[in-house]
């Protein structure tokens, strides 16, 4: 693998799937005292704000008190 004048790489696909880099993903650098360097998603995702809003309009709008087993059990019916 080459790295461009810009300092750019391209990650294989293999490992990009293996690893669950999609795009858009944020990614960080580390490099320990051997000098080794590891490429890991960055803790936070990105603001989605869709996301946000649709969990928002959901959210306590369940009616019915029932235990996750239950549930589970309706959606495999």
């Amino acid at each position: 693998m080459r790295m461009t004048s810009k300092g750019q790489v391209t990650i294989p696909q293999h490992i990009r799937e293996a690893a669950g880099f999609l795009p858009g993903t944020d990614l960080e650098f580390v490099m320990d005292d051997a000098g080794t360097v590891r490429v890991r998603r960055h803790n936070e995702q990105p603001e989605n704000p869709a996301l946000t809003e649709a969990i928002g309009r959901l959210r306590g709008s369940a009616t019915r008190k029932m235990t996750t087993d239950e549930i589970m059990a309706l959606t495999r019916e």
